[in-house]
């Protein structure tokens, strides 16, 4: 089977990319060429620029593949792109959404491939949404192979996920909590969440690569371990070998003070979401999340641990939260003064 990863070495796409190497799946990853050190024996790589369309079709023009993942599409337009690339050309396309799609706050706790697409707070949500609306129509219409899959929080040896940290240099709120500064955390810390490894995603999607039966479908694919923000802080905690200092800030003070992280709250990791992992399991025989988040996030610590040079900090975002903090506690202390005099 031949497979075009379009990206492929980022947090998910990386461990995806391992495993379906190791099967003995026949990988190409498209890609800028920017990251490409330490692919496996056999992962073959194609430099382009996606955004480049005929550039893009010019350098794909001669390729054939049974499977096509998308990993980078975040856009109506990107995804016709790919439906002008890749119609009639692939016996699947597999696209990779958000779990963020869902209904927000939901309308009932356990979250299924059929609970509505509908997210009012945050962008590149209903920007997927429109992506995915786009590919089913051209399912629907033209028998446009389409297979849709929406990961949740994932994370691996080089990330570390938490409600409020910073993406590019995720060490940060580790840093924090080992010098006994205060770590934010959305609401009341109660909300519950999911947080899976890349490793156990990778098991999901790569069993859904060639599967004919997947086509016209949607999937989520997540761990089943479910714990509240401050048990997922607590554990991190824990791997770092000190007692997190935790303040709870209620997400519409967050967004007040910093506008650009309401969507990411509102919109996902400040409402509680529960997973029912029956459909991949149906299509996926024997898919199973193993890897429990206590585990994973100590080998995730172990990995910046190993080498100083990992363990980068976020200044700015450092700068941040104590701003925030200190409006949060000073704003709570003159509320109780006003209704104590």
């Amino acid at each position: 089977m031949r497979v075009l990863f379009i990206g492929g070495t980022g947090i998910i796409s990386t461990a995806c990319t391992q495993l379906a190497a190791q099967r003995g799946i026949d990988l190409t990853l498209a890609t800028r060429g920017r990251r490409t050190a330490g692919l496996p024996a056999g992962v073959k790589t194609l430099t382009l620029d996606m955004d480049d369309a005929p550039g893009a079709a010019q350098a794909l023009a001669v390729q054939a593949f049974d499977v096509v993942v998308d990993w980078i599409a975040f856009t109506p337009a990107q995804i016709e792109r790919d439906l002008n690339l890749f119609r009639g050309r692939t016996g699947q396309y597999v696209f990779i959404s958000s779990a963020s799609v869902y209904q927000k706050p939901p309308g009932h706790y356990l979250i299924t491939e059929s609970t509505p697409l509908a997210n009012l707070y945050w962008q590149y949500a209903r920007d997927k949404i429109a992506c995915e609306d786009r590919l089913m129509r051209a399912y629907r219409e033209e028998d446009f192979p389409v297979t849709i899959v929406r990961p949740s929080l994932t994370y691996g040896e080089t990330q570390i996920t938490l409600a409020v940290n910073s993406w590019a240099k995720s060490y940060t709120a580790v840093d924090r909590m080992r010098q006994g500064r205060k770590v934010i955390v959305p609401g009341e810390g109660s909300s519950l969440w999911v947080i899976t490894h890349n490793t156990d995603f990778a098991k999901g999607l790569v069993g859904l690569l060639g599967n004919p039966q997947a086509i016209g479908h949607a999937f989520h694919i997540t761990t089943d371990e479910v714990m509240t923000w401050d048990q997922f802080y607590r554990i991190v905690g824990a791997a770092a070998g000190v007692e997190p200092q935790l303040v709870h800030i209620p997400s519409d003070f967050i967004g007040a003070c910093l506008p650009d992280k309401l969507g990411g709250l509102k919109g996902d990791k400040a409402v509680s979401v529960v997973f029912d992992n029956s459909k991949i399991k149906r299509f996926v025989p024997g898919y199973c999340a193993t890897v429990p988040f206590a585990e994973g996030i100590r080998r995730t610590l172990a990995w910046f641990d190993a080498d100083p040079a990992r363990r980068q900090i976020d200044a700015d975002a450092n700068a941040q939260w104590d701003k925030l903090i200190a409006a949060y506690e000073q704003g709570a202390t003159a509320a109780a003064r006003l209704f104590q005099g």
